[in-house]
Order: C-alpha cells, then sequence, then structure tokens
C-alpha cells in the first residue's frame, strides 16, 4: 500500500558501507502520525487519508481545527496533510502510522521547505553569465537586456530576473532507505533533502 509519513529532519552525518565508503546521509525522526480523516469516491470522489503529526495544547489550534479534530475524538495535532491512496479499506480513523510500515526495499520522495537565502540576484539565482571583469567593461553582473521595445512593449511574466530565492517547497524523489530505527522512529536515507535541521517533512512511499 502507498504510505505517507510526516516527520522532521534531524540533520545530516555520514556512514561506512561494506566497501569501506563514506556515504552521506540525511536522518529524518518520522511519526508517529495519526489518521484524522478518509476521503473516497462516494465522500469527495477520489480515494484520500489525512494525517495528523505532533500533538500540541487545545489552545494553539484554531477553533475550525479544534471542530474538525474533535469531531472524530482525535488529541489536537499541529500538522494535518492528506496523501492520495488506491484503496482506503486498509486504514481506520485513529490508527497510528509509523516507520514500521514503511517498506525498506522501496524508495522514498521527500517535500520539504528549502532554505531561504533572501534577495539574490540573476547570477546567484538563476546562474547567469557574468560580464567581462577588464577593459573598460561596466556589466560585471547586471541581468541585460529585459524585453522589446515597443513591440511588445513589457516584460513577460516569468522572466528568470533577481529575486527572493530559496523558501520553497522542494520534492527530492527515489531517496534510497539505509536502515530504520523503529524504537526510535528513525529512518537514514542516502544523500541530502532540503531544508535546515528541524524542519518538518513530508515523505511518500509508493
Amino acid at each position: 500500500m502507498k504510505i505517507g509519513l510526516m516527520g522532521k529532519k534531524i540533520g545530516m552525518t555520514q556512514i561506512f558501507d561494506q566497501e569501506g565508503k563514506a556515504l552521506p546521509v540525511t536522518i529524518l525522526e518520522i511519526g508517529p502520525c495519526l489518521i484524522t480523516e478518509i476521503k473516497n469516491i462516494a465522500s469527495h470522489g477520489y480515494e484520500a487519508i489525512q494525517i495528523g503529526y505532533t500533538k500540541v495544547n487545545h489552545n494553539q489550534l484554531n477553533k475550525p481545527q479544534t471542530g474538525h479534530l474533535s469531531k472524530q475524538k482525535i488529541p489536537p495535532l499541529k500538522y494535518l496533510k492528506e496523501y492520495r491512496v488506491e484503496s482506503t479499506k486498509e486504514f481506520t480513523i485513529g490508527k497510528w502510522i509509523t516507520v514500521k510500515d514503511l517498506n525498506m526495499n522501496k524508495n522514498i520522495s521527500v517535500s520539504s521547505k528549502s532554505i531561504g537565502k533572501g534577495f539574490a540576484g540573476c547570477v546567484k539565482r538563476h546562474k547567469f553569465s557574468r560580464g567581462p571583469m577588464t577593459h573598460g567593461s561596466k556589466n560585471h553582473k547586471q541581468p541585460g537586456s529585459i524585453g522589446a521595445g515597443t513591440t511588445p512593449g513589457k516584460v513577460f511574466a516569468g522572466k528568470k530576473m533577481a529575486g527572493r530565492m530559496g523558501g520553497k517547497q522542494v520534492t527530492v524523489k527515489n531517496l534510497k532507505i539505509i536502515d530504520i530505527k523503529t524504537n526510535k522512529n528513525i529512518i537514514i536515507v542516502k544523500g541530502c533533502i532540503p531544508g535546515k535541521p528541524g524542519n518538518i517533512i513530508s515523505i511518500h512511499q509508493k
């Protein structure tokens, strides 16, 4: 079955495989997550489950969130996320999903918010080439021409220009699971994922 879980990024380190090669890995603390709602074709037109992560006090949620969870007699949870599934028959409201439900032999996709870099120019943000640095050149890191003159007489939306860099939702697909620590709800994946330590992440395994 498809598995979707939430957790947080602990950080990066390296481990050595059986051949003595150093592997860069990321440590993730995943779940446990609670199923808070089940959606099916009859009620919503598609099959999906909603899970909650991180217990909090009632006063940390607004009234719509509190009412939604209390209707199903679910404790207050800070983060809610929906995952599409092929069938909801295997799930029930109030069931806990942990790293034990992950398949060690299947890769996962991880989504998280990347680190914000602030306002950046074209060279740093879009990898533009710089201009000549000598012979009287006045164009070192300028963006250059941004559009035509009279026709069409405007700058088209979506043009690569200076602006805020990072701070966006990024998904890294097909990360290999190196190890699963079921007693501590920790998984170790090969490679890096976006965001800084402590970021809330979402993983998906088909």
